[in-house]
């Protein structure tokens, strides 16, 4: 893979140790990348940055301290350089709107939503001319659930979207580029217990096209390509990777 630069490009993944982010973690190493694997699960980012050859980090993308101390340790494992950024870090709920406390939205929303906002700001005070984030949002935020997360995680990848147009807009002028994915359906941990729900899995497939779930890796290649120069035109863009879902 091409970039601009002498040195192999160097990317942060938060959620690294699972699901989508363990799926983008494996394919950016593959295409040559240095990969700082950041997760809660300490002992999952060990496991996936033995695997590929990577560095591993625990971190609470809710907390601004954890947070700079994510980015401060990968630079330093890097030489200083950060090439691109990728926030798959989540959590999901299902909690039926009557029931939500408010408890619950501000837990959802510090991570999703909070958490996104203090990795993208942490990146781009590092990143150089060229940089590229991508963000992980969901088709929940834009139908306003009706899946599988109810409305804290709907409001929270909704704001995810607004958030990322945004942060394209203010960092334009430093030349990095901003970008998002939202995935819909995804065989990822967070989809295990809804899923449990043989009905509940059934009616959410068969309103994609495809009639299935998508799988970590078919997200992983939008977001890689994303963050490649293959995309050098692309910017405050969301693409939806969805199986159709949203032409129902």
């Amino acid at each position: 893979m091409e970039w601009f630069g002498e040195n192999p490009p160097t990317a942060i993944v938060t959620g690294g140790a699972s699901g989508i982010g363990r799926a983008v973690c494996e394919l950016l190493s593959q295409n040559g990348y240095r990969v700082a694997v950041a997760d809660r699960d300490k002992k999952g980012a060990d496991e996936v940055a033995h695997h590929i050859d990577g560095y591993a980090f625990e971190v609470d993308v809710a907390d601004e301290a954890s947070v700079i101390a994510l980015f401060d340790g990968a630079l330093q494992a890097f030489g200083g350089t950060l090439d691109a950024l990728a926030t798959p870090a989540g959590i999901a709920d299902t909690t039926p709107f009557m029931e939500l406390t408010v408890e619950t939205f501000r837990r959802v929303h510090d991570v999703n939503v909070v958490g996104t906002f203090l990795c993208i700001l942490e990146a781009a005070k590092r990143m150089r001319s060229g940089g590229r984030i991508c963000t992980v949002a969901s088709v929940a935020g834009k139908r306003g659930g009706g899946l599988s997360g109810t409305a804290a995680y709907a409001a929270s990848k909704g704001a995810v979207l607004a958030l990322s147009r945004s942060a394209a807009r203010a960092l334009a002028p430093q030349g990095i580029a901003v970008n998002c994915v939202a995935p819909g359906p995804t065989l990822t941990p967070m989809l295990d217990e809804p899923f449990k729900n043989a009905e509940q899995r059934t009616r959410v497939e068969a309103m994609t096209l495809l009639g299935r779930s998508g799988e970590p890796r078919e997200i992983a290649e939008a977001i890689a390509w994303l963050l490649s120069p293959r995309s050098s035109y692309v910017a405050g863009e969301t693409l939806t990777i969805d199986g159709g879902l949203m032409l129902d």
